[in-house]
């Protein structure tokens, strides 16, 4: 009878262990003999994706990126952008995805050699963008929705001298652009007057939008050409600034050290 007790035992003991073995090769539960019995599931470990931090202090302003974002000139949308050649499922020790994806991708940054080739072939790429603009006091203005960003829409926002970082929201974040997969000609961008004003009439180093381009459709090298010229102005396209309200904010932008490349994906964040 004692012989009998003791296999039983066993054989429970060893059930409980299989059911801790089966839970943790599918991630759903820790490895723990006292979790065992508990009750666990896939449910529990759900990610949170969040756009604010810290109680409402920072506030997440780039894009995230998924197949289904816009992409330049493009009625697919990005597409399939990650792939994962070293697989766990698939016998690997380990996860490792790679990403294939132009360099203006989502929120991104302009560095000077994209419009000015003798600026690329010199190396004034995206590893030479000044940090110092890309993070510091920023102001957040709302543009009239009627319009493109004109020398008269500039001269109407009366943006203060000393301000050194601007983000215009348009009629794209109305409108959600950035939330539709296919590219859209007619967002609001700078015409050149509207470039060149800036460039005359201000002491903004950071030009942030919200779509892929600060430049509107019909002007997009004209305006480009305006801003970059002098490669003190750094372009910031893409960002995501609904919800947001407009004032004075800390910006911070930081974009990979890509050597050679004239654009970079960037994560951009408000703190208040």
């Amino acid at each position: 009878m004692m012989r009998i007790s003791l296999l039983l035992l066993i054989c429970i003991e060893l059930f409980a262990i299989s059911l801790i073995a089966v839970a943790t090769l599918d991630g759903s539960c820790p490895v723990s003999y006292e979790d065992a019995a508990s009750s666990c599931s896939q449910e529990s470990i759900v990610p949170e994706r969040r756009e604010v931090y810290d109680g409402g202090r920072i506030i997440d302003i780039s894009h995230r990126m998924t197949s289904e974002m816009p992409t330049w000139g493009s009625d697919e949308g990005l597409g399939q952008f990650l792939s994962l050649p070293a697989s766990m499922k698939n016998g690997s020790l380990a996860n490792n995805s790679e990403m294939k994806l132009p360099t203006h991708t989502g929120t991104h940054v302009d560095a000077p050699g994209h419009i000015y080739d003798h600026y690329f072939d010199a190396g004034f790429d995206v590893d030479t963008l000044d940090l110092g603009v890309l993070n510091g006091p920023a102001l957040l203005v709302d543009v009239p929705r009627d319009t493109n960003i004109t020398a008269e829409v500039m001269k109407s926002l009366h943006i203060p001298k000393g301000v050194k970082r601007v983000l215009f929201r348009t009629l794209n974040t109305d409108r959600k652009l950035m939330y539709k997969k296919g590219f859209d000609t007619t967002y609001v961008g700078f015409m050149k007057e509207g470039a060149q004003w800036l460039v005359d009439n201000t002491d903004i180093k950071l030009v942030g939008i919200d779509y892929l381009s600060v430049a509107a459709y019909d002007n997009l090298i004209s305006s480009h050409l305006v801003f970059l010229k002098s490669r003190e102005i750094i372009l910031v396209e893409g960002l995501k600034l609904d919800g947001v309200k407009a004032g004075l904010y800390t910006v911070h932008c930081l974009p990979l050290r890509l050597f050679g490349a004239e654009g970079s994906p960037i994560r951009c964040i408000l703190m208040k």
